[in-house]
């Protein structure tokens, strides 16, 4: 991949869960964004010499008949980038096209020191990467203020809406193992892309789902190339989502693609337990999930306390041994103790039994359309 647009990063975020920032954005880095591609033109220039997926740029007007005018119950969510609805690409509009649903994420205008960097860092990477376990990014419009990412319709919208819903019915286990197998997959070959790229912000709610509940990664806008040659890391200005980002990467700024496992491991624990990374309503020992369950996972007695009860106890007892045995690994405060990605998908494949046949008998066929909550973040101060 080409790194010609690496001298710029989307802008600081303090690793938060859920807090806009209210800074104004510096002289300096509004100098800055001037110099970004504004255009459908100059994006495309910066595109050329690493793009490898053909991407639409789309007419805002076009996303107007795409989306019905925007129309509010067309509405999937939104996060600190703006709304997300979803459209439907007919076959007139766009010749050669076939008819496709499609999530369309329209920038919110008034938050656009964050959201060009962003969207800018999504179309590069989309436009660079393909694989089954990546959201496929369809096209773009960047015409004059508007920025908007249309992307696959993903139709059972993210993995933290569907693990923390109080309607659906309980994930099983056989969908948690696919998921996270899925998971995996995706940041492995970011990982051991011919240049190394570190997604930086994986969560549950950058996790989408299709029909059949197969896991792709999401929301690119904070991912980075990784470090090449003798490098043992990157050093960048600490953004992602607090109680998912690796604690040296909170206290230095050196970003690896161990960073990556971590937050892996944390998803793994939510998958497991049923609980989020950060729950204030619960007691205060239990309120950060990494804290309360990771000495409890090498104890085999006490590790069945803490799985999901909503399971049930319908799991395989050897399963969630190597499950949570594989989550402490990942979770381990030294990151080069952590295991590869392509290690974590090896010891991941064994546990994926029947999880065609479980999720026809065991899931219903309703549709909740609710796509990646996306987190909105504080700028550092």
């Amino acid at each position: 991949m080409g790194n010609c647009w690496c001298g710029w990063e989307p802008s600081v975020y303090r690793v938060s869960s859920n807090a806009k920032s209210e800074q104004s954005p510096s002289v300096r880095e509004r100098k800055e964004d001037s110099k970004l591609p504004s255009n459908p033109e100059e994006v495309e220039d910066l595109r050329r010499d690493s793009a490898t997926n053909p991407l639409i740029a789309f007419t805002f007007n076009e996303l107007k008949i795409i989306t019905g005018n925007f129309r509010h119950d067309r509405v999937l969510g939104g996060g600190g980038f703006g709304s997300v609805y979803k459209g439907f690409i007919s076959e007139d509009l766009r010749e050669g096209l076939p008819p496709i649903p499609v999530a369309v994420k329209v920038h919110d205008g008034d938050n656009s020191h964050q959201g060009h960097r962003e969207w800018l860092a999504e179309v590069i990477f989309l436009g660079q990467l393909s694989h089954p376990n990546l959201v496929k990014l369809i096209g773009y419009c960047c015409e004059d203020q508007q920025r908007v990412l249309i992307y696959e319709y993903m139709a059972r919208g993210s993995v933290e809406n569907n693990l923390f819903s109080r309607v659906l019915l309980p994930l099983p286990w056989s969908i948690r193992m696919k998921i996270a197998f899925g998971a995996a997959k995706g940041l492995a070959f970011l990982h051991e892309a011919e240049k190394p790229v570190i997604y930086r912000d994986f969560k549950t709610s950058n996790i989408l789902l299709d029909l059949d509940y197969n896991a792709k990664l999401s929301d690119f806008g904070l991912a980075k190339d990784g470090p090449v040659g003798d490098k043992s890391h990157v050093s960048t200005r600490i953004m992602g989502t607090y109680g998912y980002a690796a604690p040296e990467y909170i206290m230095t700024g050196h970003l690896t693609p161990r960073s990556d496992v971590y937050s892996y491991g944390v998803v793994l624990l939510e998958l497991l337990t049923g609980r989020k990374s950060l729950d204030k309503s619960r007691p205060a020992r239990e309120q950060n999930l990494t804290d309360w369950a990771l000495p409890l996972l090498k104890e085999k007695k006490k590790l069945l306390n803490i799985i999901d009860p909503r399971l049930e106890g319908d799991y395989p007892i050897k399963g969630v041994n190597k499950a949570a045995m594989l989550a402490y690994h990942c979770l381990n405060r030294n990151p080069k103790a952590r295991p590869l990605m392509r290690d974590i998908v090896d010891s991941l494949e064994p546990l994926q039994v029947s999880t065609e046949v479980s999720t026809e008998k065991t899931m219903p066929t309703v549709i909740i359309e609710v796509p990646n909550a996306e987190l909105k973040r504080k700028e550092d101060a």
